[in-house]
């Protein structure tokens, strides 16, 4: 059985990935591989190699939720190392808790496990805090740091969110590429 890699997630503006392409260069001496503006995303739900049934009744079923949900504004606030507290993997930018975020992505969870073989999913355990990666750290490279930086700077931004879309990841020696297979308005 054909499957393809998936996830829902939250898109960005132009003008925010613009902002963000800024702040990549700043840290282009690290090693680090950046993450191309047009991977720049918001993860709610990594679905996996998934079927095109199960991709058929992830899209009806997101739909049905979407429509439950209001647009809504994201808080981004700054850039740091993650994950806190561990050897840094990523450069990302952190947005603040918001309980439209995290009321989607219960609603998408719930209804896409209770599903007919739905493996492909699984809940998240940790209290969900919205995040763009701008780049993954070669965590050897950044061991031999003499003094590694702490990166940790301001970044106040809102994004409004109106969608949610359907994301397909495909794996490349040069890092993944992300297409949209379906974009789903929330409920206006």
């Amino acid at each position: 059985m054909k499957t393809q890699r998936l996830f829902l997630a939250i898109n960005l503006p132009e003008n925010i990935k613009n902002k963000l392409l800024i702040y990549q260069r700043q840290w282009e001496d690290l090693p680090a591989r950046k993450v191309p503006k047009s991977n720049l995303h918001i993860t709610l739900i990594f679905l996996g190699d998934t079927s095109n049934d199960q991709m058929y009744n992830t899209i009806k079923i997101s739909e049905h939720i979407a429509k439950k949900h209001k647009p809504f504004k994201i808080n981004l606030q700054r850039i740091i190392l993650g994950p806190p507290n561990k050897t840094p993997r990523v450069i990302w930018v952190e947005g603040k808790r918001n309980q439209e975020i995290a009321s989607l992505k219960n609603d998408l969870e719930n209804a896409l496990l209770n599903l007919e073989n739905s493996n492909y999913i699984k809940k998240e355990t940790r209290a969900y805090k919205p995040h763009i990666t701008l780049g993954r750290i070669k965590t050897g490279q950044w061991k031999k740091l003499e003094n590694p930086p702490k990166i940790n700077k301001l970044f106040d931004f809102n994004v409004f969110v109106d969608s949610i879309e359907l994301m397909q990841s495909n794996l490349k020696r040069t890092g993944a590429e992300y297409a949209v297979l379906e974009s789903i308005n929330l409920g206006l």
